[in-house]
């Protein structure tokens, strides 16, 4: 019943848009308290633009969504038909819609506002209706399509659907107040409290809204209002790792019933969780105190998207100011597939090293945490040998692939690209790989760029010409027709910005090479027709359709002060191209 859960939560959070910034009390973030471990809630109108943009992105996205929901239904049929059927109730109500009618027959306001936050653990959504009775109605289908009712209750005067999933002493429970529906994943018989405050008929006493701490995390990192999200690791992991969250405990009483009946292991040995581990969740809560996230821009052909994971100060002290010498980790990428990634082993080996002498002295004592102090007592070594030279002198790797097709001849495509390898010490490098590689011997390439190609037999083994080339601070190696002409410019272009860690530029074009490719791959191997929605090759077919308008997609991490930033720029082609 997990995935029915799962799916009936993504059938009504798909059409969710973002909430207008009156802060009346009957806005959505007037019932999130204040200290929510986890939120996603938008604080303002979504634009007319951006609401389209939004829109063209799920409606093409939703017969694959279909599909695989049917395919959902199929496998369980026979282990979980009642879920089965409720999947199916779903499918029914979207199959043939767009967001937009679905919305309007299930009278869901899709410029309302919204909210997704945490009781504790226990997940609430509320959302604003634009007819309470349309979505009355839609829910009356769903129980008809399902096949029998929902269990019928109520508090004081509100009444409330029931959804019991005994297996983990779950229950959702789905209610229309006022002009919002309310869905929340509840230990089955909540405390009346907790039952009180997810239908709204009690409030938190400090309310989201009242702290205002989504607006100013939107203000300081540059989200749009629209969505913004954020997981608070210092209040959700004590809760995860510790005793006193009430989702967490029925399900772990559900798990443990259902050991005991197994194997006869006492309920109340199955629960006992050591003091300890609130304590060392909360340590490492401490390290990584919380993830945000937000849209930068959003519009016809732009998808524009920012993620902050906060860090430990001396973490951020670690690589804020460290510039890393990969040629091309500084420049926006020019090849289809263009991908730099930062390893410098000797600074990793040291900061790797802290966290692990850290760990040594004060290890965890929590049993779901002691693989952590192995973990690192293990990472010692590896850490002691990554260092010898050459592999310790190294500082990152950019790949550059310009062409990637299939080989009807052989199960390997035919590719041309480069390969650039940032050290610090490139003549130690070539070395050892002329140990390795006696063909390699009779290279001598200057450090001024000039490509010097492969020896034959090696060119023979790609099947086509490879050239080699080397600066003060890098090797390149070039595959492909053309890809020496390349090389001297790749060993000058611009090294890292100091705390940049990765960037990967991809085109769209790429994009449906790799897709292809992968749907050669399952053809040869006999996977089932296209026409049989649970294959692999009938999604690939329809992530081929919705990449189509894909223009290019560019990811960027940095560390600054604050902790890690991860930018993603989307663009699409625009509508019919």
């Amino acid at each position: 019943m997990r995935t029915t859960t799962r799916y009936a939560a993504l059938g009504l959070a798909g059409i969710l848009l973002a909430a207008c910034g009156h802060k009346d009390k009957n806005a959505p973030l007037a019932f999130v308290p204040a200290d929510t471990p986890y939120v996603v809630a938008s604080l303002e109108s979504m634009s007319g633009d951006a609401q389209k943009a939004l829109f063209a992105q799920t409606n093409e996205q939703l017969p694959a969504q279909l599909a695989q929901l049917e395919s959902t239904a199929a496998r369980l049929e026979d282990t979980d038909p009642d879920s089965a059927r409720l999947l199916r109730a779903l499918h029914s109500e979207l199959d043939g819609k767009t967001v937009e009618t679905f919305a309007q027959s299930a009278g869901i306001d899709i410029s309302g506002r919204t909210a997704i936050y945490g009781l504790g653990l226990a997940p609430v959504m509320r959302l604003e209706l634009s007819d309470p009775k349309a979505f009355e109605a839609f829910i009356g289908r769903l129980e008809r399509a399902y096949g029998k009712p929902l269990d019928s209750a109520s508090e004081g005067e509100q009444n409330y659907r029931r959804l019991g999933f005994p297996a983990s002493g779950t229950e959702m429970i789905l209610a229309t107040v006022d002009k919002q529906a309310v869905a929340a994943l509840l230990p089955a018989n909540a405390p009346t409290p907790m039952l009180r405050e997810a239908l709204g008929l009690e409030r938190p006493q400090k309310s989201l809204q009242d702290d205002g701490r989504l607006a100013d995390l939107a203000k300081a990192k540059g989200y749009r209002q629209w969505v913004v999200g954020q997981l608070d690791l210092a209040r959700a992991l004590p809760l995860v790792f510790g005793d006193k969250d009430p989702l967490l405990a029925a399900a772990m009483k559900a798990r443990a019933e259902t050991e005991f009946a197994k194997t006869g292991e006492p309920v109340a040995n199955q629960l006992k969780i050591s003091p300890s581990c609130a304590t060392d969740a909360a340590r490492i809560a401490a390290r990584v105190p919380g993830v945000s996230f937000g849209y930068t821009r959003l519009d016809a052909t732009h998808q524009d998207l920012r993620m902050d994971i906060a860090l430990a100060d001396d973490i951020s002290k670690a690589f804020t100011n460290l510039q890393v010498m990969v040629p091309g980790l500084g420049t926006p990428g020019s090849a289809p597939l263009d991908m730099s990634l930062a390893m410098p082993v000797t600074e990793l080996r040291t900061f790797w090293m802290t966290q692990a002498e850290a760990v040594a002295n004060k290890p965890f004592s929590c049993d779901a945490l002691v693989d952590i102090n192995d973990g690192f007592a293990k990472l010692e070594p590896l850490l002691q040998k990554a260092v010898i030279p050459p592999f310790g002198d190294m500082w990152g790797v950019r790949i550059a692939l310009d062409s990637i097709t299939p080989d009807q001849k052989s199960s390997l495509p035919t590719f041309s690209g480069r390969l650039v390898l940032g050290t610090k010490n490139p003549i130690g490098l070539l070395a050892m790989s002329q140990m390795m590689v006696p063909t390699l011997a009779k290279l001598k390439p200057a450090t001024d760029g000039t490509p010097l190609p492969l020896p034959d037999d090696m060119a023979d083994m790609l099947e086509q010409p490879a050239w080699i080339a080397m600066s003060d601070n890098a090797i390149a190696l070039g595959v492909g027709d053309g890809e020496d002409a390349r090389l001297a410019a790749d060993l000058k272009a611009a090294t890292g910005n100091p705390g940049q860690m990765s960037r990967m530029h991809v085109s769209g074009a790429m994009y449906l090479e790799w897709l292809q490719l992968m749907e050669q791959k399952m053809s040869s191997l006999g996977s089932p027709a296209n026409g049989d929605t649970d294959s692999p090759a009938a999604q690939l077919t329809a992530l081929k359709a919705q990449m189509a308008r894909l223009d290019s997609i560019d990811v960027e991490m940095h560390v600054e002060n604050d902790g890690m930033v991860i930018t993603s720029q989307t663009r699409l082609k625009p509508t019919g191209k």
